[in-house]
């Protein structure tokens, strides 16, 4: 059979995973709040000083056992291993081309990155959207990235703007009722 069609384990889930993680467009500044990139930051240190070694013990002690074609542990600790260690490339990358911004030290009329925006929709529903980071998307929260649909639509407008985008029920048109910059929840 052709190399082409041989999936290896690791390599090409890695791959997989990290194209997902990156949504960031080349050439786009990769914004994030302060509580954003404290929460990476913290993720990071845990992986590299808690998860990582522990895994690392597991696998040492189950390749110490033998046979390892057929050690479960060493085989799921490795592949842990591997995951763990794609995350910290991944996080350092994103660490490292972050651009922390304060939403607290903003000042504009208008939205801007960190703006946390009260809106009413065309029933009258008020719903209250702070724009993020891509690594800090909550939708629960109403934390929306600053490239989503939304985002880029909320982006530039002032109290009494309408603003529209598309979803896939349709079109969705948001009037700006609020814009306040403050610490993001």
């Amino acid at each position: 059979m052709s190399k082409a069609f041989v999936k290896d384990d690791g390599e090409s889930q890695e791959a997989e995973h990290e194209l997902a993680e990156t949504p960031i467009p080349p050439g786009t500044k990769n914004y994030i709040t302060p509580k954003g990139a404290q929460k990476l930051k913290d993720e990071l240190k845990k992986l590299m000083d808690v998860d990582r070694p522990e895994v690392t013990r597991v696998v040492s002690w189950a390749a110490s056992n033998g046979d390892r074609s057929e050690n479960a542990d060493y085989i799921y600790g490795k592949r842990r291993l591997r995951e763990i260690d794609r995350r910290i490339r991944f996080l350092t990358k994103r660490l490292d081309a972050a651009e922390v911004l304060d939403p607290r030290e903003t000042k504009a009329d208008s939205v801007r990155f960190g703006a946390t925006v009260v809106v009413g929709n065309e029933e009258g529903e008020k719903k209250t959207y702070s724009i993020v980071g891509v690594d800090e998307i909550d939708a629960k929260r109403g934390h929306v990235s600053w490239l989503s649909p939304l985002g880029k639509a909320l982006l530039k407008a002032k109290v009494g703007n309408q603003v529209s985008f598309r979803t896939p029920k349709g079109e969705v048109t948001l009037d700006i009722l609020e814009i306040h910059y403050k610490e993001i929840e």
